[in-house]
């Protein structure tokens, strides 16, 4: 039986919760990871044992106790009120606004562990940018920008000792909700689900304003498969991937437009953060759904599109790259967490 203390991380969405962990050294213990479904349907209590479940599977299954669980780190999807307490999240049923998830968390640890966990609590994209980072810099100091277009856009900025910026109120680097260089896109400002109608980057670059992209571009397409659908738009978009995959002329431009945004996007953080490296993340660069001429042309353009408004340092140090952690970046970037924090 190993002896050697562990982290481990909880990546906590509405449907399904993820379990990883580390060493003390930040290599992972496996890269396989355990899922299971967190049971939020069934309210708080069922959430609590499903993770504690979870982890006690997880341990099982990699031959490690939990006398060897030195701290643990849970990564939410959900805007916190104050540090632990979650606010109003769009995926959780209402009953989880205001619960303090920290403190339920903790008892569940220490009642299962028979001592005091130390337990991290905090955004899933500032934690899975956290894993990123650890990965592309190595043995360097830099600091790293993480930006993860999907449904929304996820987005992370991690110091040079490995920890994310979080803000004073845990709402720091919600960089998606920040407005498009619209004037330059010549693009309308499009209402964000977040309720804010400055038009906010998330719209342009992810797949919940695929449906204004497309609506918008489609009567210039009048003999498209997806004109001639009578599916609804947010079915419609969905094949856009695939068909940009296979050069199709109103997909590329679709995608070549998000990525502009993103250029432009990431000109404007690169003022006020002044990072080493971008790391890309989300289901676009993801190998095994995404070709690499398809990504290679969507880092292309957005480093075309930033290059010309950094400062000249900037343009000859920034780098653009893929993540690579894919589902494991925020379960691990949660033990990572855990494990920093412990140092401190």
């Amino acid at each position: 039986m190993q002896s050697k203390q562990i982290y481990i991380g909880c990546d906590s969405g509405a449907t399904t919760s993820k379990i990883a962990a580390v060493w003390p050294d930040g290599t992972p213990i496996t890269t396989k990871l355990l899922q299971r479904s967190t049971n939020s349907q069934y309210g708080k209590d069922a959430v609590i044992r499903s993770w504690v479940d979870a982890i006690s599977e997880f341990l099982a299954e990699n031959n490690l106790v939990w006398e060897q669980v030195a701290g643990v780190g849970l990564a939410m999807p959900a805007p916190f009120i104050r540090y632990g307490v979650l606010d109003k999240a769009p995926n959780l049923p209402q009953i989880f606004e205001g619960w303090d998830v920290h403190t339920a968390f903790s008892d569940a640890l220490s009642s299962k562990a028979n001592r005091v966990v130390p337990l991290v609590v905090g955004n899933d994209g500032n934690y899975g940018g956290v894993a990123e980072a650890a990965r592309v810099r190595g043995n360097s100091n830099a600091s790293v920008l993480m930006l993860a277009p999907g449904s929304g856009l996820g987005t992370a900025f991690v110091d040079n000792k490995g920890l994310p910026l979080e803000g004073d109120t845990l709402a720091g680097m919600e960089a998606g909700h920040m407005p498009a260089a619209l004037h330059k896109l010549g693009a309308k400002p499009y209402k964000c689900g977040c309720g804010r109608d400055w038009g906010c980057v998330e719209v342009y670059t992810t797949i919940s304003g695929l449906p204004y992209l497309l609506e918008e571009r489609l009567p210039q397409y009048p003999d498209h498969e997806l004109a001639r659908s009578t599916q609804p738009m947010k079915e419609r978009v969905l094949a856009l991937r695939t068909l940009a995959q296979k050069r199709d002329a109103l997909a590329v431009e679709i995608f070549d437009f998000q990525a502009r945004v993103m250029g432009y996007h990431i000109a404007n953080l690169c003022m006020a953060l002044d990072p080493g490296f971008v790391v890309i993340g989300g289901g676009l660069m993801d190998p095994e759904a995404t070709t690499e001429e398809f990504r290679n042309r969507y880092i292309r353009i957005m480093h075309e599109t930033a290059e010309p408004y950094l400062w000249k340092g900037q343009k000859n140090s920034l780098r653009i790259v893929p993540a690579t952690l894919g589902d494991l970046s925020q379960a691990i970037g949660s033990a990572l967490v855990a494990l920093y924090s412990s140092r401190s």
